[in-house]
């Protein structure tokens, strides 16, 4: 995840890479920029009232349902901006205001995807999907024995999570994290690469150590006898046949 996070980072800091990236599509590199900048705070008034709520919102769902927390964020927001328009309309009757709309950037914004872009976000929802049924269906229908041990493992693990904690509770904490990692990377970018080096070279030496003791309880496997040569099963009745016209 902290290679991905630097990846990002070398993303947004170098404009010019994003034109080469052939892989992403338009709308999907337009929202993958957005979600750096607010990850990495570089603007620290926008990425600070988006977490505010998001993290407000998602506190007050262990109290109210969705539906109320989601009704009750959109008629803040209403109140807002209604307001504003009221004030600025307020100004424009004074001779104030030039008759300036408060929110016209917002509206001016074209958000719309095209033909193309539509295709290829269908496109690639459809091959996530895809990739997630197979790989689902490789570790449930034991394609390898590792990592279906692995699949299991991690199933195993996620029931005790589910015991001490609530999914709400997890999402929280993944948004807390999403917001507070990028930061600590780069504050702590060399002690961060140092743990990780050790941590490489421990899983590493643990692989090694599976792969041997798996390689030393695997039993051999049977060898089967070489076939005749053909030859030598020709060479027998040639010789007999010089035996009796001998």
């Amino acid at each position: 995840m902290l290679q991905a996070l630097a990846a990002g980072r070398s993303l947004t800091e170098n404009p010019g890479e994003t034109e080469s990236c052939g892989t992403c599509s338009g709308f999907s590199l337009r929202f993958l920029l957005e979600l750096l900048d607010l990850v990495y705070w570089k603007r620290v008034r926008k990425t600070g009232i988006v977490f505010t709520g998001l993290v407000v919102a998602l506190a007050s769902m262990f109290q109210l349902s969705a539906i109320t927390v989601l009704s009750h964020l959109c008629l803040g927001v209403l109140c807002v901006t209604f307001s504003l328009r009221l004030y600025y309309k307020l100004l424009e009757l004074l001779r104030w205001n030039p008759g300036e709309h408060p929110f016209q950037s917002y509206l001016d914004y074209d958000g719309t995807l095209t033909d193309k872009e539509t295709v290829v976000l269908v496109e690639e929802v459809v091959l996530l999907v895809a990739f997630a049924v197979t790989e689902i269906k490789r570790l449930v229908f034991i394609e390898s024995i590792v990592d279906s041990i692995k699949f299991a493992a991690l199933l195993y693990l996620l029931t005790y999570v589910g015991v001490m904690t609530t999914g709400l509770t997890l999402v929280i904490t993944v948004v807390i994290i999403l917001f507070s990692l990028p930061i600590l990377y780069k504050k702590q970018q060399v002690r961060i690469r140092r743990v990780m080096r050790a941590l490489k070279a421990f899983t590493k030496k643990i692989k090694s150590l599976l792969s041997s003791l798996y390689e030393s309880v695997r039993p051999p496997p049977t060898s089967e006898p070489p076939p005749k040569p053909a030859i030598a099963a020709l060479a027998v009745p040639v010789t007999k046949q010089k035996a009796k016209s001998k």
